[in-house]
């Protein structure tokens, strides 16, 4: 099963992509990628003969997969090209949902997932406080009286 699968993958990459990267999930399914469209499909074995489920999904910005947007069970059974127009079939129903926006961007470009924070502004009194002169003047105060001991000696 997995061999078919395997072969089943190349074979439908070759005719969708031409730059794409097959490679086994997990599971024991097969993964395409086409980096060039931002898109994955995913080939995996069901509990039925010579089935598979297919299911397609989003590429994001760093390069990890999205979840899952259209999924389909296809017989292995018939030729690459009713796969392929399957996928595309997939992959189109899958772009013509409206996308959903993730944390980061519904926060704003250039900004983390924090949407209530305000900008920090900037500061006008001196960056070092009383306590850190403090303690600059302890340390300075106790180097001066080892020096001072060391020499008396």
């Amino acid at each position: 099963m997995y061999t078919q699968l395997r072969e089943k993958a190349t074979e439908l990459a070759n005719v969708l992509w031409r730059e794409h990267t097959v490679y086994r999930e997990r599971g024991g399914g097969f993964v395409i990628r086409g980096e060039h469209v931002q898109r994955w499909i995913s080939l995996a074995p069901t509990g039925g003969r010579n089935e598979a489920l297919v299911r397609v999904g989003r590429i994001l910005e760093g390069g990890t997969t999205a979840p899952a947007r259209s999924e389909q069970i296809v017989s292995l059974d018939s030729g690459t090209s009713e796969l392929a127009a399957t996928c595309r079939r997939l992959l189109a129903d899958a772009a013509a949902e409206p996308s959903r926006p993730s944390r980061d961007r519904a926060a704003g470009p250039g900004r983390s997932g924090s949407k209530g924070r305000k900008p920090r502004k900037a500061r006008k009194t001196r960056h070092t406080s009383f306590t850190s002169w403090v303690v600059i003047v302890c340390i300075v105060g106790v180097v001066g009286v080892f020096a001072y001991a060391s020499t008396t000696q």
